[in-house]
């Protein structure tokens, strides 16, 4: 699991340097790309302000170099303010388990986000348990079919 420490002045002491800061870059990354409330992803500016008013100083310039990984030592009040921003537990930075958890979760924000896989979803609500055990085997067929077929299958999948 990848860790932060955290230096008296809150600076984050990154364990190993292009690793750990390319880790970070990537998570904030993957934020700006999945978390849009306004359908778009959020401006720098945008960032830099809502984390500001969470606390402390924040410039849209330092949100664009810890994206790109041009900075790659925020302060414990900088991450808390980024998480807090996206919606997202600060361990989401650092925590690899947290961090596979979170992006999960905003795959299926994303999916959510397409009206024919809302469409598909709410119908599947009415149905009996067995139904949508066989529509989600028909789906995974199909994907597996089209080449877009998952190569993982989640723990509380199951077939019959």
């Amino acid at each position: 699991m990848a860790k932060l420490e955290f230096t008296s002045a809150n600076e984050v002491i990154a364990v190993t340097a292009g690793d750990e800061a390319g880790l970070l870059a990537q998570r904030i990354d993957k934020l700006f790309k999945t978390v849009k409330p306004k359908g778009r992803e959020f401006t720098y500016e945008e960032v830099a302000q809502g984390c500001e008013a969470i606390g402390g100083t924040f410039s849209k310039t330092y949100a664009w170099q810890l994206r790109t990984g041009l900075r790659t030592n925020p302060t414990k009040r900088h991450l808390e303010s980024l998480a807090a921003f996206f919606g997202v537990p600060v361990g989401y930075f650092f925590d690899d388990e947290a961090a596979a958890r979170i992006d999960e979760q905003l795959e299926l924000a994303i999916a959510m986000r397409d009206a024919s896989v809302r469409d598909i979803a709410l119908r599947a609500m009415s149905m009996d348990e067995a139904t949508r055990r066989s529509i989600a085997q028909i789906v995974r067929e199909v994907g597996n079919i089209r080449g877009g077929g998952r190569t993982h299958q989640r723990a509380d999948d199951t077939n019959g």
